[in-house]
């Protein structure tokens, strides 16, 4: 009978067999969400490539659930456990929140999977704080509890964006006349890249040439587009200030971590922002926030590997 682990995102899903002795994936395969209805026929494809029966099953997922009945925010994709662990015979299906997942991953990714963007040493026990622009934006932060780590769920992501700069507070005002709120999803994701160009573009009176997140990092990349460049600009800026928040919630001396498939596409832009300017510009708690380490995570299955940590640790 085997463990099998899920990372199940707004575009893709991804799943291996977990050794639950040695925390060892294998048999990891990626799908595009696209492929399938729902998680059951992706589910039934991949336990058809398997050599034996799955037991246990662990599911990070990106939306809240609390409750059997489990929808997601940014796909139309939906299921009962009770039905997931009937119609597969399991004997213990865990459903984790996608953040929880890639939180409890933190600890364990080496040197060479994430990069340093300023502060000092990381408190290794420390509160850490992680989240990711995606096709959303996830958060969580994780704290240790004897010898295990323990991730603290939230929707962090649909906290209201808070602007720094006029241009922010414009650029606010344009998605406001849009939306009604505007949480800091609205401009730190892929659809958050989108929205940060066509207000600059109503702002600058111009037209909205380029339709995609891709096409405006590209852009931006390459020096083509003014626009392009200033949204991927107060990208980073917003995404510092964001990261500067959860790091005061909980203190987080054991660092900031950014996960998600976003920022990785243009590390050079990022690094060299003013990411690490905004993150530290908070008044009188300046000298706390020069001190947290801040990290990207370059590890290409985060989700898996906590998913994995959370199963091992229940399991135990």
């Amino acid at each position: 009978m085997l463990s099998v682990v899920v990372d199940l995102g707004g575009t893709n899903i991804r799943l291996a067999v977990l050794d639950i002795t040695s925390g060892a994936l294998s048999e990891t395969k990626e799908y595009a969400c696209a492929q399938f209805s729902n998680i059951e026929p992706a589910l039934a494809q991949y336990f058809a490539t398997l050599s034996a029966p799955v037991s246990n099953l662990c599911i990070g997922i990106a939306c809240p659930v609390e409750h059997d009945q489990v929808t997601m925010t940014n796909l139309n994709w939906a299921f009962s456990k009770k039905a997931l662990i009937e119609q597969f015979s399991l004997t213990q299906l865990f459903v984790i929140n996608d953040y929880t997942a890639i939180s409890l991953a933190v600890p364990f990714i080496s040197d060479q999977h994430k990069i340093q963007i300023g502060g000092g040493q990381e408190l290794v026990d420390g509160v850490k704080a992680i989240f990711g622009p995606g096709t959303g934006l996830g958060v969580s932060h994780l704290i240790r509890q004897g010898s295990k780590w323990v991730s603290l769920d939230g929707e962090g992501g649909h906290a209201s964006f808070a602007p720094n700069t006029r241009l922010q507070a414009d650029v606010l005002l344009q998605l406001q006349e849009r939306f009604g709120h505007v949480s800091a999803e609205r401009l730190l994701s892929g659809q958050g890249i989108e929205n940060i160009y066509q207000a600059l573009c109503q702002l600058a009176d111009k037209p909205a040439e380029l339709r995609s997140a891709a096409e405006i990092s590209k852009a931006a990349l390459a020096n083509n587009c003014d626009i392009a460049k200033q949204t991927l600009t107060l990208f980073c800026e917003s995404m510092g200030a964001f990261a500067g928040n959860l790091a005061l919630n909980l203190d987080c001396r054991g660092g900031v971590y950014i996960a998600g498939g976003i920022v990785p596409r243009f590390v050079d832009f990022f690094t060299t922002s003013e990411f690490r300017a905004f993150f530290e510009a908070k008044g009188r708690l300046k000298a706390t926030l020069e001190t947290i380490p801040t990290y990207l995570i370059t590890h290409k299955n985060p989700g898996l590997l906590g998913a994995a940590v959370y199963l091992q640790q229940e399991l135990s």
